[in-house]
Order: C-alpha cells, then structure tokens, then sequence
C-alpha cells in the first residue's frame, strides 16, 4: 500500500472524504488491578511506538483522537503520538472503555463534520466488531487478513466512506488498510 491512504473514490482532503482509524490498544499487563487500570506489558510498549511508525506512514492527518479512558489504551497513545508529525486534539472518552458496537456507532455519530480524518484509541471486541461492520467493501486482502487475525493487540485498521459522521452505519465504508505489528 502506498504512504497515503486513498479513500476509495471521493478524493482525500475533499469535504465529504471521511477516514476512521481503529486502534486497539498494545498489549497489556495482568496485575493485581482493576482492568480499567491495568498498564501496558513490557511487549506494548515496545509495539504502541512502533504502530505510531506505521500510523504516521500512512500519511492520514488525524484530526482529532477518541481515546479510551482505561491506562492501557491512555499509554498506548501516550507512546503512539510521540511518532506522528503532529499531535490531534485528543479527547479522553469514558464511554469507549466496555463500549458495544452500538456505543461506538453513536459515538461516531456524534464526531463534529469538521473533522475528517478521526482516530479512536479502544478495546476488542469493539474495535474488530467496529471494522467489520463498517467495512462493506475492501481493498486488496484486507478484510481476510483482518478476519484472519482476529484485531490483536497494537493493531488498527483505516476505512474511509464519504458523508456527515451523523450517517455512519453497518457497511458504509470501504477497509482501506489493516495492519498488525506482528505479521
């Protein structure tokens, strides 16, 4: 895949061009804490770094960050940003921690249509239920590499569909790009 992510018809950069990037968060610790603050595992925090490598390859402008409220998904991004060639605005949501695939539709409803291209910081199931029910078409292998790998941890993938954010819904988008940091 080239160093900018196409959008599948409607030109990057043109006011109806969306991009949605799902990230789960890298790998995390299993000590004796509550799950919301569980940290990152010595081997997320090597990969979190090394997906903001693959983030900022992708060329996409982030403009703005949805990031779950939970350490692990807090530190991942903490550690992700710190690749990009500049930081979003970054809000912290509570509501993506345990969110359904119908909070993060919402969610997603909700997003300002001045933003064009958002990033989402979250948790499996959702992130992968979230990237499959978006994505009505692929580009390339993408979505069997996705079904394949089943959204492990530092994982994210990128789909792009044209429209306000208030019409986002099951099979609007096209999964432009998947990617894993242990292919």
């Amino acid at each position: 895949m080239s160093a900018a992510v196409s959008s599948g018809g409607t030109p990057p950069g043109s006011p109806e061009s969306r991009r949605i990037v799902l990230l789960r968060h890298a790998k995390a610790d299993w000590p004796q804490v509550s799950d919301h603050e569980r940290p990152l595992a010595e081997r997320g925090r090597k990969d979190a770094p090394v997906a903001g490598r693959r983030l900022a390859e992708t060329g996409i402008p982030f403009d703005l960050a949805l990031c779950s409220t939970a350490d692990r998904t807090r530190e991942t991004w903490k550690l992700a940003v710190q690749e990009l060639p500049h930081r979003p605005r970054t809000v912290y949501e509570e509501r993506l921690y345990e969110a359904s695939l119908g909070d993060l539709l919402a969610l997603l409803g909700e997003t300002p249509d001045d933003v064009a291209d958002l990033l989402v910081i979250g948790h499996n199931p959702g992130m992968h239920a979230l990237a499959d029910a978006l994505a009505g078409r692929a580009e390339g292998d993408a979505l069997s590499r996705m079904s394949r790998d089943g959204f492990p941890t530092s994982a994210f993938a990128v789909v792009s569909f044209s429209g306000p954010w208030k019409d986002v819904e099951h099979g609007v988008g096209t999964l432009v790009d998947y990617w894993t940091p242990h292919d």
